[in-house]
């Protein structure tokens, strides 16, 4: 078993996968604790500019960074023994990068996934194709964080409260306390699975905010999206088994208010392109951070399907990405369905 964090910061070793802005931040605010980071970076050109001027210029510039993060683009450094292993890549490559790790992985390790997305194929959560590529890891070692935080805050010491949800309340409260800190306050969950679907479908939800916002339909609008779509996460959850409460929590309705409100948002910005009159195409061309909820669109459209469940904004936005439909039309459509009781 692993020592318990509170006693040396050197007793615990931790591998970062992943340096995009997230997990730059994720790995920088460990190394600020005392921690020895290993990151494993998938660009030559973000390795060296992490090792030469502690800088990662491409995802995250506004931070300087922490000598205790030693960057590499062998993912075996990154991962051999270590205790707990931060997994922050876009969820497309998920599988693709469980695979890579898997002959690396201690038998005790920890998991820590902090990607939201819904894989497109298998419509598994992250935690879900973990498991799935790595079944000697067991479930009780497997974690999910997620919550409202934009990175670049994160990264510059911004107050920031987050949720770490596990099957195991002791790898949760681990994870807990190795994460926590004045600037980082971090709640324990015992619902991984409502966890990540909220995290998930608010990107969804954030394209749709962003496309009332580039049409300029006012305030109410917006609150009408973040509300119904709130109803959204939530419908689908049940399908996942998810308790209803994790919904109203950091992960669900904080995190949805957040990416469909800040200017941070990277998904609220698609939207907002869309509805100025951008094609996904160009926006796409000019970005090159992943906007999650595009992918997970798709995902979660097919699986509604799939479930014979009505999710309508997460389907206007499908058609909207995907079939070129014309954002005022989605808007229309919303507006003139059935009428129904607002719990239906």
């Amino acid at each position: 078993m692993i020592k318990h964090p509170d006693k040396t910061n050197d007793a615990i070793a931790i591998g970062v996968v992943g340096a995009g802005s997230w997990g730059t931040a994720l790995a920088n605010h460990l190394a600020l604790k005392g921690y020895v980071i290993d990151l494993w970076v998938y660009e030559k050109e973000v390795k060296e500019q992490i090792e030469n001027e502690r800088r990662n210029k491409v995802f995250l510039p506004d931070a300087e960074l922490s000598e205790n993060i030693v960057p590499t683009n062998d993912i075996r450094t990154a991962v051999e023994g270590k205790d707990l292993i931060l997994i922050v890549v876009p969820s497309h490559v998920m599988r693709e990068t469980a695979e890579m790790m898997k002959p690396y992985i201690a038998p005790e390790a920890i998991l820590i996934t902090a990607s939201k997305g819904i894989e497109n194929k298998s419509h598994l959560t992250m935690l879900g194709v973990l498991k799935e590529v790595l079944p000697e890891v067991p479930d009780d070692n497997m974690v999910v964080l997620s919550g409202p935080s934009f990175a670049k805050e994160v990264a510059l010491g911004k107050p920031t409260v987050v949720a770490v949800a596990a099957s195991n309340p002791h790898s949760a409260k681990l994870v807990q306390h190795v994460f926590a800190s004045p600037t980082f306050r971090v709640y324990t969950n015992d619902d991984p699975v409502g966890v990540e679907v909220g995290g998930a479908i608010k990107n969804v939800i954030a394209i749709a905010a962003g496309i009332c916002d580039g049409l300029d339909l006012g305030l109410n609008a917006r609150a009408a999206v973040i509300t119904r779509g709130l109803t959204e996460m939530r419908r689908l959850g049940a399908c996942f088994g998810a308790d209803p409460h994790t919904f109203a929590g950091l992960a669900g309705v904080g995190d949805l208010m957040l990416t469909c409100t800040g200017n941070l948002s990277r998904n609220h910005t698609v939207g907002v392109q869309l509805g100025e009159g951008k094609t996904l195409d160009d926006i796409l061309l000019e970005m090159r951070m992943v906007a999650e909820g595009v992918k997970t669109t798709r995902s979660v459209y097919n699986l509604a399907k799939k479930l014979g469940i009505e999710l309508p904004i997460c389907n206007e936005v499908y058609r909207i990405l995907f079939e070129n439909q014309n954002p005022r039309t989605s808007i229309n459509r919303l507006m003139t369905r059935s009428l129904k009781h607002e719990l239906d």
